[in-house]
């Protein structure tokens, strides 16, 4: 270190955590369970990371939102025009609600966001308060074995620790030729509090956070344009319920530019330009980024103890998530695997688990994944192309909701249930949900997949009625062809 820099008395713990998302501070949290001395560094001041600050909570207040929002517009239309003498109920009106002169308040809708977050994140700072989880805010980064750096802007602090786990989570991508200006065109981050509603947004990317991003702005009245490299949205899900989404989604409003490759983005003047290759630039008046995320592993220090990430800027880990330098453990989005919160979080709590001496595991054949459009896209598992790929010989069972009573009863009839399950041992290898509350559904699958079930297992077990859970037992029953509502 230079001389200049001003060292504070060196600091020894157990564990220090770099970084607090949902990987970082889940792993505080339990290693401060199991009578650890721990460090938590983040260089934010409000904890949880990105998925609890600019990623998952405020992006799901704001598909709450403007799900309402959009249900209320939708009464109003249908009000107006049965005036007109035509017209079916839907929406609102379908439950006997009346409503008239529905407007937007954007700024207390972006409120009740921010307001959301801030509780949430002040959460997990008493969390840390009640555990004694001493925190250090500034940017760490490893000096040695051992040894940890942070820089805190007034000082840099040396720490000592027996063991340090790198959570630094990940970063949007950016494209060649797309500038970023952090306002016009921006990523996720300013996505989550335009200040006006765009009048045409353009999304690069038809993933998870550009089609849910997408859903919000398109309810809350922008036109949105969604531009795609690959000939099909969401290319990590299984391809049948890919489809029927983008048809969802198409009825909604958005629009779909597939198999595209976008050559740059810029601001001009008031608008801003998107250009495609071998067709004309889309003009629009903002652009969202969303293809994909890099894991944050620059400036760590790894050089310093041999850490060699791959060419995707992840750091290797064995099984028990121990780098190639002694003492030091990655997870999350760093290591290789879905840039999944929970996912992270899981990751840490077995990390630790295992430091303490005891028995961590991740199933990862049973991490569920969701987007959160509407209605919601829920997996957990291998999809139809995975097996055939593999020469997997399978049974399927679909359910749709159309026909589950409690669906018609919330008025979500959309979408379906795919169960798909060994031919030979029935064992469940993949579930697949498109419909009302799949993100609650795909809970059970998981469960059941992790104990290793199979489809008779859940034909077999009594499901609530009425409820939607019984859909996932009649896709269960369809397996074997003994489906008893369709």
């Amino acid at each position: 270190m230079k001389g200049s820099e001003k060292m504070a008395a060196q600091r020894e713990h157990e564990l220090i955590i770099i970084g607090a998302g949902p990987g970082g501070y889940v792993a505080a949290i339990r290693a401060a369970q199991l009578g650890m001395n721990v460090a938590c560094v983040e260089r934010d001041p409000a904890l949880g990371g990105t998925c609890l600050r600019v990623g998952c909570i405020p992006s799901k207040a704001l598909l709450e939102s403007s799900d309402l929002f959009a249900a209320a517009k939708l009464a109003e239309r249908r009000v107006l025009t049965r005036r007109g003498g035509a017209g079916e109920t839907s929406g609102f009106e379908a439950h006997g609600i009346r409503l008239a002169d529905v407007t937007l308040d954007l700024a207390a809708m972006l409120g009740r966001k921010n307001e959301i977050v801030e509780h949430l994140t002040k959460g997990v700072d008493s969390l840390f308060r009640k555990h004694k989880i001493v925190r250090y805010l500034g940017h760490g980064r490893i000096a040695g074995p051992g040894a940890v750096v942070v820089e805190t802007g007034k000082e840099t602090l040396a720490l000592k620790a027996r063991w340090i786990l790198i959570a630094t989570g990940s970063a949007p991508a950016n494209l060649p030729g797309v500038k970023i200006d952090g306002d016009r065109i921006g990523t996720s981050t300013e996505a989550l509090s335009y200040p006006d509603v765009p009048d045409h947004l353009v999304i690069i990317g038809a993933g998870y956070i550009g089609l849910e991003i997408g859903s919000v702005w398109r309810r809350l009245g922008a036109t949105v344009t969604v531009i795609e490299y690959s000939d099909r949205i969401l290319s990590e899900m299984d391809m049948e319920m890919a489809v029927e989404a983008k048809r969802m989604l198409e009825r909604q409003g958005l629009n779909f530019h597939l198999g595209r490759r976008v050559t740059g983005a810029r601001v001009e003047g008031p608008h801003c330009v998107v250009e495609c290759e071998g067709v004309e630039s889309i003009r629009c008046n903002r652009v969202l980024v969303a293809v994909g995320r890099v894991p944050m592993t620059a400036n760590l220090g790894l050089e310093t103890v041999g850490i060699m990430p791959d060419e995707h800027g992840r750091i290797p880990v064995d099984e028990r998530f121990a780098t190639s330098a002694t003492g030091i453990y990655a997870i999350g989005d760093v290591i290789r695997g879905p840039m999944l919160a929970h996912k992270a979080s899981e990751e840490g709590i077995a990390c630790v688990e295992m430091l303490a001496g005891g028995y961590g595991h991740v199933h990862y054949e049973a991490i569920p994944s969701v987007v959160y459009t509407h209605p919601e896209i829920a997996s957990v598992g291998r999809t139809e192309e995975d097996l055939r790929e593999a020469k997997i010989d399978y049974r399927k069972g679909v359910f749709p909701f159309l026909a589950s009573g409690r669906a018609r009863a919330l008025g979500q009839t959309e979408g379906r249930i795919k169960v798909l399950a060994d031919k030979k041992t029935d064992r469940l290898l993949g579930v697949h949900i498109l419909g009302p509350r799949a993100g609650d559904l795909i809970a059970e699958a998981a469960t059941a997949m992790a104990f290793g079930a199979s489809s008779e297992d859940i034909a077999r077990t009594c499901h609530a009625h009425p409820t939607l859970a019984e859909a996932f037992r009649e896709a269960a029953l369809a397996v074997q062809g003994r489906a008893l509502h369709i």
